[in-house]
């Protein structure tokens, strides 16, 4: 039987400080009096925050320049308007509270130090999450170590801690999580370990330390000492020996291979057991009838298609950009577009090679990509999280398990932290960014690759390196929610004034011929078209310009942080709003 993660009664914080305790103790009941008293009590306890890790969706990357959505971002076309409530902002402190409440009372507890502090070490971790959200959000926030009371006056109505300050108490969390969390294997299933610890270090600590390198910022921890850390940090999960990158095994949906095209990378993400595979670090456990999500249905659809930048991003076979490569086909259809490409396109963009649906253990391809205005929009559907298992499409039933952190992101922080430091040598690809590629067959990368001339603008160059890190961590973390947190890192909101970040799929002869007598392009009733360089294209935002000023972001930009809402300022006039967002 699977752990599942439900939210255990005794874990909804706040629950005993709010009322006053009499000498005389209810039987029937749980209070702050009676509950601190076993090991047990703090598992039950730490139960009820394991909600808050990363959970199953298919729109994780839908604010980037990866997905083109059927309404716009309004951050991305800077027409965001101040939030008037804490919940409309985000400046919430529930799970704050509910840890520190654990942190200040944990202490009640006889028993063994490292029992004890096992669950110590969970609560701190989902602080420590908790608060890189904040300030990734927010920049500076206040930092509180304990569960606030309405007498708290000093500290509930005081201005935000510098950013840095709560980082090094985040990055404090985490150690003290890593020294006192089970290693990775022998730890209860579906609990946090040693390894799911210095892996949500490592994120942090690369995304601070490119972030400062990239906007030029000091401070109390210095770029280089962070990605140090995420390099010490991920060579110790890399020299456990304990992981390795995995084809994925078809899990009864017939897809290996399919008409020659095996899924050996998508078939990863569609397993209904993740407990035995080398590349989980951590999983979200389901089971039918008991836990179950909804991505099986959701994917390829949903109102979110790929961008014709994403799609052409995939190297071609030779190792080699489109740009450059004679085994580019074109893109006169989507079949064209994918012949001779890095196979993980043809396992995340739908396409009639890759089975839709095995019903009655007969694989049924797709008439055509799902492009329409509520489904997969652009003509580019993402199924990288698709089963063609017909049982996974049913409402609420999908089952198989969900990556909360997995090996391959591991490899793509240390070979970019490396990058950045100027220490990434073959030896290190190798370890690295080459696995990744092994798995789908494709030409290793060397420390001197070659030079896209048709490079993504990021407003700035980097080396050859870097930049094809970068392409690769694009391409395999996909839809994973890390792509526009890259962006900002690397101080690249440039890449939104590229008009191919908006655009679907051509309208070819090719194309319209595929939709007849099902989807029609242009004019009145047609779904919307735009040219652009010749070309006619897809496009969702009729009503916006492809060179719309909204999408261009300036050094001074006020969305590299979101505002603080209105009410809370009122509350309290010791906090400031963030730049360019007014009071």
């Amino acid at each position: 039987m699977k752990l599942k993660y439900i939210l255990c009664s005794v874990a909804l914080l706040g629950a005993f400080s709010a009322c006053e305790v009499t000498d005389r103790l209810p039987i029937d009941s749980i209070t702050d009096e009676n509950y601190w008293s076993t090991v047990n009590d703090l598992k039950m306890y730490a139960n009820g925050l394991y909600g808050n890790l990363d959970a199953p969706a298919v729109n994780k990357d839908d604010v980037s320049d990866n997905f083109i959505t059927t309404n716009y971002s309004t951050l991305l076309f800077d027409e965001q308007t101040l939030p008037a409530t804490a919940d409309d902002a985000g400046w919430t402190w529930t799970n704050i509270r509910n840890c520190n409440y654990f942190l200040q009372r944990y202490q009640k507890v006889e028993g063994v130090e490292a029992e004890i502090n096992l669950y110590v070490a969970e609560v701190r971790f989902f602080r420590a999450l908790d608060y890189y959200g904040k300030i990734k959000k927010f920049g500076d926030v206040p930092w509180y170590e304990k569960d606030l009371q309405t007498n708290d006056t000093e500290e509930l109505y005081k201005a935000r801690d510098p950013r840095d300050f709560v980082l090094g108490k985040v990055i404090e969390d985490l150690e003290f999580a890593i020294q006192w969390l089970p290693e990775s294997g022998t730890e209860e299933k579906g609990r946090l370990n040693k390894d799911a610890a210095r892996t949500q270090l490592a994120r942090i600590c690369l995304y601070y330390g490119s972030f400062k390198k990239y906007h030029n910022e000091t401070g109390d921890i210095s770029a280089e000492e962070l990605l140090q850390k995420a390099v010490d940090l991920t060579n110790d999960v890399i020299n456990t020996g304990k992981y390795a990158i995995v084809k994925g095994s078809d899990s009864g949906c017939g897809q290996m291979p399919y008409e020659g095209y095996p899924c050996d990378y998508s078939n990863q993400f569609i397993q209904e057991d993740l407990s035995g595979n080398k590349e989980c670090i951590l999983a979200r456990y389901y089971e039918s009838g008991v836990v179950t999500h909804e991505t099986g249905r959701q994917a390829g659809g949903s109102g979110s298609g790929l961008s014709k930048d994403f799609v052409e991003s995939f190297l071609c076979i030779d190792g080699n950009p489109i740009s450059i490569s004679p085994l580019y086909k074109g893109d006169n259809i989507v079949e064209q577009e994918i012949e001779n490409r890095d196979p993980r396109m043809y396992q995340i963009v739908d396409n009639l090679h890759k089975p839709y649906r095995v019903i009655n253990n007969a694989q049924q391809p797709i008439t055509y990509p799902d492009c329409s205005a509520n489904g997969g929009v652009t003509g580019y559907s993402c199924v990288k999280y698709r089963s063609p298992l017909q049982s996974q499409w049913e409402a609420r039933q999908t089952t198989y398990d969900w990556f909360v952190y997995r090996y391959a992101e591991v490899l793509l922080i240390n070979a970019e932290a490396n990058a950045e430091l100027g220490k990434c040598t073959q030896e290190v690809l190798d370890k690295t960014i080459n696995l990744l590629r092994d798995r789908v067959g494709m030409p290793h990368m060397t420390t001197s690759p070659v030079a896209d001339p048709a490079a993504i603008n990021y407003g700035y160059s980097v080396t050859p390196l870097i930049y094809e890190i970068r392409r690769e961590r694009r391409i395999e973390l996909i839809q994973e929610g890390h792509r526009l947190d890259d962006l900002k890192r690397w101080n690249a909101m440039k890449v939104f004034e590229n008009p191919k970040t908006m655009l679907g799929i051509p309208i070819t002869p090719e194309n319209i011929e595929r939709y007849a007598g099902n989807i029609e392009f242009g004019g009145e009733s047609g779904r919307p078209t735009i040219e652009y360089n010749g070309k006619v294209y897809l496009y969702q935002y009729p009503s916006k310009k492809l060179d719309d000023a909204g999408r261009k972001w300036t050094a001074d930009d006020k969305r590299w942080l979101s505002p603080l809402p209105t009410d809370e300022l009122v509350l309290n006039t010791n906090l400031k709003q963030n730049p360019g967002w007014g009071e």
